[in-house]
């Protein structure tokens, strides 16, 4: 009787769609671990989501709707430029290691877009996790500063800084901390949650807005006061709410002026910002200067696409390509300090050329055109945020940058156009 009944609740959870919803939220929980520590589970999570796929009782019906679903295919669109690089690149291995690297461009889509949808519940429960857990380790990590500031203090003046304490770069930490910020506000005002979780939440983004500021993360604090420029202006134009556009203007001046009066790890940040430039200016040594050699990398990046227009020198050989445009110009700079691009737009111009950042344009821009995605307030806020910080880095040339993106892509903008067109077939 026990295996009989066992077997039947098993296809009654099939049938109903629960076992492929149990297993998408499983795998999104595995994945945000896998981001926060574990990195064995950012490539064991996409397994899950595909079994979760596979395991949707009405697979048949969501196929045509993925290849339908215009999000989904704009990140296909950049993994086929990725392969017909391969007709022109001369760098192989490199190639095919980027081929098998960026896969998630058409699994994670593809994931979310044919395993049944998550609840509001779960949805709220996934973002709820993200954004406390980011919250937590930004705690843990500035306790661990105030603790021993001086190595800390010792990096920023070299225009570094000290990962999260579960070895998460600083850049891609930062701007967990700002998506934290700006989700956690987001969830806190939903009517449904407990007041607990509210509190809770509310806590968090105190937490990462503090975080934020006392480490002096200058990628985060970027995207952080561009998405709350965005805002301002957003509210003024769109909302006609003048009041709280003039708020967000006045946090805007007050709280940067407020941290850096009393924050002497951001006047450091600061001075030592204005320091770099000023060294890039005057022609000065600047193999200790970060954002000098941003600013180096920059020139020769344009330098680089300015030749290779169109198509660009494609992905796997945009290393090399840098390397010896540095040979010809090198600024002063040491072998190990000649910088990759770090601004994803100059990123995708010199590999892909001008389609290739037409196509990343699309996937950044696109949702912000469709009425759905644009009243989507998370949606907005991600592509914002993320939007802001490639600027200065190129984000997913690295693991863990590209896995943020292209998880937060599907489990936002994927997600959100498959609603939209499930809506538009069942009216009711």
């Amino acid at each position: 009787m026990m295996p009989s009944s066992s077997g039947s609740a098993f296809s009654r959870a099939y049938q109903d769609g629960r076992l492929s919803q149990y297993l998408l939220v499983v795998a999104c929980l595995a994945g945000i671990i896998g981001l926060f520590a574990a990195r064995a589970l950012v490539s064991l999570s996409p397994v899950a989501g595909a079994v979760a796929a596979l395991l949707n009782p009405n697979l048949r019906q969501a196929v045509p709707r993925w290849l339908r679903n215009g999000a989904a295919l704009r990140l296909a669109l950049l993994y086929a430029l990725l392969l017909v690089s391969g007709l022109y690149t001369t760098a192989w291995e490199v190639w095919r290691h980027e081929v098998f690297r960026q896969l998630p461009l058409l699994g994670v889509p593809l994931i979310f877009a044919l395993a049944v949808p998550l609840t509001r519940a779960q949805r709220y429960t996934v973002g709820c996790f993200f954004t406390v857990g980011v919250a937590l380790i930004g705690a843990v990590t500035l306790g661990k500063y105030l603790l021993d500031p001086a190595p800390a203090n010792l990096l920023i003046d070299q225009g570094q800084n000290i990962p999260s304490v579960t070895r998460i770069f600083h850049i891609h930490f930062s701007i967990m901390l700002v998506l934290a910020v700006y989700f956690g506000f987001l969830l806190q005002r939903e009517k449904a949650a407990p007041v607990l979780v509210r509190w809770l939440l509310r806590l968090s983004v105190v937490v990462a807005v503090v975080v934020l500021h006392v480490l002096a993360y200058r990628t985060g604090l970027l995207a952080l006061y561009a998405t709350l420029l965005a805002d301002a202006v957003l509210v003024v134009v769109l909302k006609r709410q003048f009041t709280m556009g003039l708020v967000l203007l006045a946090c805007l001046v007050i709280i940067p002026l407020v941290a850096y009066r009393s924050l002497p790890s951001v006047q450091r940040r600061v001075g030592g910002s204005l320091y770099d430039i000023e060294q890039f200016t005057l022609k000065q040594d600047i193999n200790t200067s970060s954002l000098s050699q941003r600013l180096a990398a920059w020139q020769t990046a344009q330098n680089v696409a300015g030749r290779n227009p169109w198509l660009g020198v494609g992905a796997a050989d945009a290393h090399e390509a840098m390397m010896r445009e540095y040979d010809w110009h090198d600024y002063g700079l040491k072998p190990e300090n000649r910088a990759m691009i770090h601004n994803q737009y100059l990123h995708y111009l010199v590999a892909g050329g001008f389609v290739g950042l037409f196509l990343w344009l699309l996937v950044l821009l696109t949702p912000l055109l469709q009425p759905a995605q644009r009243q989507n307030p998370y949606v907005v806020h991600f592509l914002l945020i993320m939007g802001a910080a490639m600027l200065v880095d190129s984000l997913l040339e690295v693991q863990i940058g590209f896995n943020l993106f292209v998880f937060l892509y599907g489990f936002l903008v994927v997600s959100t156009e498959r609603e939209v067109q499930m809506a538009q077939q069942n009216p009711s």
